[in-house]
């Protein structure tokens, strides 16, 4: 199976345009299945990390160094794609008690309810009061809905549910045929614009030392993105606004990054943003549709305002097809592309839907942004132009299925791989953190975050 993420990777690759002489120093080990999962999670993980990683070293061979070497282990790819951490010694919990999956008169639906807002909203639209409302009045009101009207109306709030599908009632759906005509992801010139000049480079340091990043993202994907390119030197400013909340996975998708506060919705706030966009090289936003578009930081205006600009844009559901607007997160994604109806049928289970063992379409698409931003840089110092990369949840779902599955005995349905080896402990502004190591091994620059998490807002809006 190292065979599939090899060619998974080289096709990765070769859509980007880069020089396949680079992949000469890629190294793969490993195969699937390394957790319990019938689809090839392990080579997701791997190709893609590999991806970003080896766009990273051959930007910086651009930039006049050697190339070096970058090796993968499956196993450790997949581990770091689990997005496990403790802080001072405690595992947080992750979900909602109201997020998960319920049955409904005909089906079933997935509720997505980590923000305060959406709980609420999902809860209200149930008849439900919010503040007393518990697991299982929500179980005895979504019984009176159809799966597919329950979804219908949450999307018709800006809500985020999905309603379980199989394979086949996804595949009938227009926006499945939307997505199986577009690729896994899209590199486009969006500008004009004269090759950047980019900071020298030496060969002691890491790939992106001097690149400078916007990371305008909250979950999971997008943060991801970021801390990879961080890994390997991006200076990589998180931007949240101060009044949005975001997750507990913000402790770990925070390391080696900057954080400040940036409210758009102000003269001010804009005017931060634009000062630092006047020296940034990339600039990375997993907001809805259109919305950082309404207040002026759409790609056509980064082109404009820094020419050479890579913009990299990332949605649930694409850009194409009547559900290009919906809001979605891997959990919903995995549910309506039909993932969970299937692991849990080749688990012996079909009444008994199964999530895939990581939120690996999060993870593949964060490090595929990674990949996409290199690569475009790449491009941009060869051929000009301002960049546009674009990915989304949905994409990276039809791709993972398109690896294929993977048969599993039931020794292989019950893997628990061990994770203790992968795992380092630093301190950070969120606590003392332990989380997991990158697995891409750098043979000369290794990959590292050198700045600690801290909570969004520690650091003013100006770069180093």
């Amino acid at each position: 199976m190292t065979t599939l993420a090899r060619d998974a990777l080289a096709s990765i690759w070769q859509h980007a345009g880069l020089p396949p002489e680079a992949l000469g120093g890629v190294s793969l080990s490993g195969s699937d299945p390394v957790f319990p999962s019938s689809f090839a999670v392990g080579a997701a993980a791997q190709s893609t990390i590999a991806a970003a990683a080896l766009a990273a070293c051959e930007l910086a061979h651009a930039r006049g160094t050697p190339r070096q070497q970058v090796a993968v282990d499956m196993v450790h790819a997949a581990a770091e794609c689990t997005n496990w951490f403790s802080l001072d010694g405690e595992v947080p919990e992750l979900w909602d008690p109201i997020s998960g999956l319920y049955r409904c008169a005909d089906g079933h639906v997935r509720i997505h309810a980590n923000f305060a807002h959406h709980r609420e909203g999902a809860l209200r639209l149930l008849g439900l009061d919010p503040d007393v409302a518990v697991r299982s009045d929500a179980e005895a009101a979504l019984r009176q809905w159809r799966a597919l009207d329950f979804e219908d109306a949450a999307a018709g709030r800006g809500l985020v549910v999905s309603a379980l599908r199989s394979f086949a009632e996804w595949d009938a759906t227009p926006q499945a045929q939307a997505l199986a005509a577009q690729p896994l992801f899209t590199l486009e010139r969006i500008g004009d614009a004269p090759p950047m000049a980019l900071p020298p480079l030496s060969a002691d340091q890491r790939p992106l030392s001097g690149m400078r990043v916007l990371d305008l993202t909250r979950v999971l994907a997008g943060p991801v993105g970021g801390k990879a390119l961080a890994a390997y030197g991006a200076d990589v400013m998180l931007v949240n606004s101060p009044k949005l909340p975001n997750i507990a996975a913000i402790a770990d998708t925070s390391r080696g990054k900057l954080s400040t506060h940036i409210d758009l919705r102000t003269g001010a706030g804009q005017a931060d943003l634009q000062r630092l966009l006047a020296d940034a090289h990339v600039f990375v936003q997993g907001y809805r549709p259109g919305g950082l578009a309404n207040l002026g930081f759409g790609p056509e205006a980064l082109a404009r305002a820094r020419p050479g600009i890579v913009a990299v844009s990332l949605s649930a559901y694409g850009t194409k097809g009547p559900w290009a607007g919906r809001r979605g997160f891997d959990s919903l994604v995995q549910t309506a592309m039909g993932f969970n109806q299937a692991e849990g049928e080749a688990f012996g289970h079909a009444g008994k839907p199964r999530p895939l063992p990581m939120q690996i379409l999060d993870e593949a698409t964060g490090f595929l942004m990674a990949f996409g931003a290199a690569a475009a840089l790449w491009r941009q110092q060869r051929e000009g132009g301002s960049w546009l990369v674009r990915v989304s949840l949905a994409q990276t779902g039809h791709w993972l299925r398109s690896l294929g599955r993977v048969q599993l005995d039931a020794q292989q349905q019950a893997l628990r791989p061990d994770i203790e080896p992968y795992l380092v402990t630093t301190p950070s502004g969120f606590g003392q953190l332990r989380a997991l190591r990158h697995s891409a091994l750098l043979s000369r620059t290794p990959a590292a975050w050198t700045r600690p998490s801290m909570p969004p807002g520690s650091h003013p809006p100006v770069w180093p």
